[in-house]
């Protein structure tokens, strides 16, 4: 009797110390921001195409809705992390077989790793909220996964959890009074058990979003959106004396409370879904660009910045931003379809401003984006712009001249697109800078070509307009028969001037 007591408590000593372990080094490390990867997009760009984009945006964490072996081959050899999921339509199966369960871990993880870095399963998501009827064979699936995994010793760099909807906590208001529904204590327990004893982490959907719109008011547009607060604005739980700036800290607070009174205090949040539609029904008048900049900016400074929650100062809490594309096939409202970063060509829904927020998605489009010639602009259009953007827009297309470095290639849309991008950096990309009445577009592909570098292309540009006049070649200029420059070298039309104004 003694002996088994001895080795229980000893059994439980290990328990405790792993748990202890793994909360405290998500201490020690750093937050970091990734995004989610969703496919319901018509043209749906290939992987190797998603991967370029995800090179050039400087993201390295994604999250996949399934383990598609395409997606999985273009992410080899990359270092990106990677967490594949178990689709719902899937986890019956794998809930009911241990043999089903190992075979897709062979297919979807071992024929893979370590050549792509997969670093998590997401069995099922929000399996309580969305398809409660399989939650009884929710841990055992998460069971037979992580078990194939240990036969594949893997389970120390492949983690198993799942995602869950914020909307499973009740009462999430102040965080200290939050508690998970007990209607699933039954499976909260012992997955809260799970997580502790595997080393990983609580997978929590948070969407400040529609707890605004659903809040009739209560909740200010201004608190949803990290923005800044009087210290009288901001919400303080009584019962902790903790004040919460915005709804995200909240709603991460409140899944800690609520794993606290499970007995379950040291499993970390990652929030595996978040952000802000930038377009909506005439009933979501809030679902903005702007304010889709605003979140996602904000978060992921408040995310890079390491700050943690009240709860937790200094505790990582890791996100992926919801999603990487608009996924335009997605059914239901217009904000359904339009929670992107990007449109499916890889062009920025909008420009986010990430000043001082570090090396993350390059889409800190402040220096990775560029004004380009539209494909198919009429041509006439194009040189009325360039005239405009050489002339009253102060763009010195010196660099256009025969034998400067971006005289090549020799049409009206190559040296537009030269004149475009200057003038959009040297107005700091202000908003409407890339229009040039509709034959320019914003684009993340880097223009500069051989000994042709563009303005933009640094990160650097000085953002100044000057005051001095634009160079332009002398009149007997052997640029003369450069279609590019017929109208400049003619100085500017009364046209040209007429219709300044529409290109800005």
């Amino acid at each position: 009797m003694g002996e088994s007591m001895a080795a229980a408590a000893a059994s439980l000593f290990a328990f405790l110390l792993v748990a202890a372990l793994v909360f405290a080094a998500s201490a020690d490390e750093n937050a970091f921001i990734g995004v989610n990867i969703g496919t319901d997009v018509s043209n749906m760009p290939s992987p190797t195409q998603v991967v370029a984009l995800l090179k050039s945006q400087t993201i390295h964490h994604v999250r996949l809705f399934d383990a598609d072996t395409a997606m999985l081959l273009a992410l080899a050899n990359t270092g990106i992390k990677v967490i594949v999921s178990v689709p719902n339509d899937q986890l019956l199966g794998i809930g009911q077989s241990n043999a089903t369960a190992a075979n897709w871990v062979s297919r979807n993880i071992v024929a893979h790793v370590p050549t792509t870095n997969i670093t998590a399963i997401a069995v099922g998501s929000e399996v309580l909220s969305a398809i409660p009827n399989a939650a009884p064979v929710l841990i055992s699936a998460m069971k037979f996964i992580h078990a194939a995994l240990v036969a594949a010793n893997l389970d120390s760099q492949v983690k198993v959890s799942t995602p869950h909807s914020s909307s499973i906590i009740l009462d999430s208001f102040p965080p200290s009074q939050a508690f998970f529904n007990h209607t699933w204590n039954p499976v909260m327990v012992p997955l809260l058990q799970f997580l502790q004893s595997t080393g990983s982490y609580f997978m929590l959907n948070v969407y400040p979003y529609y707890d605004y719109m659903q809040s009739n008011g209560v909740i200010p547009l201004d608190y949803a959106l990290f923005q800044s607060l009087p210290p009288n604005k901001e919400a303080v739980d009584a019962n902790t004396l903790l004040h919460y700036t915005n709804v995200f800290d909240a709603v991460v607070d409140a899944a800690y409370f609520s794993m606290s009174y499970l007995n379950c205090t040291n499993v970390p949040v990652v929030v595996t879904e978040t952000g802000w539609p930038s377009k909506g029904e005439s009933s979501e008048p809030d679902a903005t660009m702007d304010n889709a900049d605003t979140y996602n900016s904000n978060l992921i400074r408040h995310v890079l910045n390491n700050t943690g929650t009240p709860k937790h100062p200094g505790i990582a809490v890791s996100t992926f931003i919801y999603e990487l594309y608009n996924e335009d096939l997605r059914p239901g409202s217009v904000s359904e379809k339009n929670w992107g970063l990007f449109d499916a060509k890889g062009m920025p829904v909008y420009v986010l401003h990430l000043a001082g927020s570090g090396a993350v998605l390059a889409n800190d489009t402040t220096n990775q984006t560029y004004c380009v010639a539209k494909d198919g602009a009429d041509e006439k259009l194009l040189q009325a712009a360039l005239d405009w953007a050489c002339g009253p827009g102060k763009v010195d297309c010196s660099p256009l001249l025969q034998g400067q470095p971006c005289y090549g290639p020799d049409t009206v849309a190559a040296h537009a697109t030269y004149a475009f991008d200057t003038y959009y950096h040297q107005t700091g990309m202000a908003p409407g800078a890339c229009y040039f009445n509709g034959v320019a577009s914003i684009s993340t592909t880097n223009p500069n070509h051989g000994s042709c570098l563009f303005p933009g292309s640094s990160g650097s540009y000085n953002r100044t307009i000057t005051n001095s006049s634009a160079l332009a070649p002398p009149l007997n200029s052997t640029t003369s028969g450069s279609p590019a420059y017929n109208c400049w070298i003619a100085c500017f039309t009364i046209t040209t001037l007429l219709t300044a104004a529409a290109f800005l």
